[in-house]
């Protein structure tokens, strides 16, 4: 109760980048910052509105300081379908040049929304992929505090490789060592964020606009907690002067089932029925294969993945792809009898599944996860040995930290990012066999996979921890309000 007294005063404003993996984070951390007392806005456009709205109304009839904000998305100005509101709803990653124009365009509208908030909010945590959202809060006067959705390790690999520059001087396919890293971590430059790995169209005016804006903001949130990359929070906080806050994991905002099942967008299968078919398999038997909301995988690679996991001899559910190329996998399904033929240990989910509570299901042994950071995340605190299939972005990262550092994952052999709108070459496709041997090496009853299991569940157990009263992320989201609060008074004071 201190709490909600001393910060009664204050205001966030929450604004992330419209796709399910910038948005979901931001919603649990809304809540989060709720509970402590402050007074949290959180601005949508209709469609991701709509989306969020019973979770939100949930934790607002509880009695949470939280409330939606709804804005219009530009998207018949930027050319893309109407209703086309998040980059998960692109018909076709040729359009993500002008989804990009219309997240520009919303800075107008961002701009008068905030006109009209009274009070000015305290402080506005952003997406670091909303640049112009630094002149708006000059403009303002808000202290603005970035987040990205990564952890400290990956924060602090792309720091390292902005300033050494060691990327460049190595041909492609060459391992190389980052420098200046708490372990011995080595990438080819194929492997690396576009940032670092640049191809056509790939924006970089965009990113270096983006590098800098992060940069110059007052603090980072950072969806991680303390205890799980020590080393990596460290020595990022020297690079950020202190401002850094590991508030996560985010994921474990709510133990309500519903809430879990609502994560993110409506699924597609009835939560009941995922539940039902996990009940009946023996503890710890059933590996959960599901590569993100973004990855739209080739029929080939899909071919290669459904094929990898039959042959693991194990029961799994699949998440299956629903982009561009999904009618062709639905024909091979289909003519290959694939579904018929494993339908005593195969659940296919078409769109999206109810992945938290999934995972958190007894029945789950293990989860093939693309390595994007929410998904790793919530794979950690679930106690679960992961299987490694990066895409893109930044999951090749991520694949080192659960690999190598915390040593909880076996990767399939992906080499190559391929950036969305790109078409992965047939060499670089992984093979079914790369996966089995993941697979089975993951659930593996053995000594190495007891061990695995093992720190898995250690890390989980740490998870929790950090975020109940007293734990780490608790903590440090009282010295984020803490922070803000003293720059409100200095403010009014001034």
């Amino acid at each position: 109760m201190a709490a909600i007294e001393k910060t009664e005063q204050l205001s966030f404003l929450l604004i992330p980048l419209m796709a399910p993996g910038h948005v979901i984070p931001m919603i649990d951390m809304a809540k989060m910052l709720a509970r402590h007392g402050v007074n949290v806005t959180i601005m949508l456009t209709p469609l991701n509105f709509n989306r969020f709205s019973s979770v939100v109304n949930r934790a607002a009839m509880s009695g949470l300081p939280i409330r939606l904000l709804q804005i219009r998305f530009p998207s018949q100005e930027a050319g893309l379908p109407a209703g086309c509101e998040s980059a998960d709803t692109l018909p076709s990653y040729q359009l993500i040049q002008n989804f990009f124009v219309a997240i520009k365009l919303l800075q107008a509208i961002v701009e008068e929304k905030m006109e009209e908030m009274n009070p000015i909010p305290s402080c506005v945590i952003f997406d670091k992929h909303l640049p112009w959202m630094a002149e708006a809060c000059q403009k303002f006067g808000i202290p603005r505090v970035s987040f990205d959705g990564m952890s400290s390790f990956t924060q602090l690999v792309m720091h390292n490789l902005y300033v050494s520059k060691i990327h460049q001087t190595v041909p492609e396919t060459v391992p190389f060592l980052v420098p200046g890293l708490p372990h011995e971590i080595e990438f080819t430059k194929l492997q690396l964020p576009g940032l670092f790995n640049p191809r056509i169209n790939d924006f970089p005016e965009f990113r270096e606009q983006v590098r800098l804006t992060e940069a110059e903001a007052y603090g980072v949130v950072v969806n991680s907690f303390e205890e799980l990359e020590k080393g990596y929070v460290d020595e990022f906080k020297k690079i950020r002067g202190g401002k850094v806050w590991c508030i996560g994991p985010l994921s474990l905002s709510s133990d309500d089932n519903l809430d879990r099942a609502e994560r993110g967008n409506q699924a597609s299968i009835d939560a009941a029925q995922c539940l039902k078919w996990l009940d009946i398999r023996p503890p710890g038997s059933v590996i959960y294969a599901c590569l993100g909301s973004l990855a739209r995988i080739s029929a080939p690679q899909f071919l290669e993945l459904a094929l990898g996991l039959e042959a693991s001899n194990h029961p799994f559910i699949l998440v299956v792809n629903t982009g561009s190329e999904s009618e062709e996998i639905e024909k091979w399904i289909s003519e290959d009898g694939f579904e018929e033929r494993n339908r005593e240990r195969c659940l296919l989910v078409r769109g999206w599944a109810p992945q938290v509570l999934i995972l958190s299901h007894p029945a789950v042994g293990g989860f093939l996860s693309h390595c994007g950071w929410n998904s790793t995340l919530e794979s950690i605190c679930a106690g679960l040995p992961m299987v490694t299939f990066p895409l893109f972005g930044e999951q090749f990262l991520n694949e080192k930290l659960v690999v190598q550092v915390l040593k909880t994952g076996v990767g399939v052999g992906a080499r190559v990012s391929v950036h969305l709108g790109q078409t992965q070459r047939p060499e670089d496709k992984v093979t079914r066999d790369g996966i089995q041997a993941a697979v089975e090496m993951v659930m593996d009853q053995g000594e190495e996979g007891c061990e695995r299991r093992r720190v898995a569940q250690e890390l989980g157990k740490m998870a929790k921890r950090s975020v109940e009263e007293g734990g780490s992320s608790c903590l440090n989201i009282e010295l984020l309000i803490e922070d803000i609060a003293k720059l409100a008074k200095q403010k009014k004071s001034s």
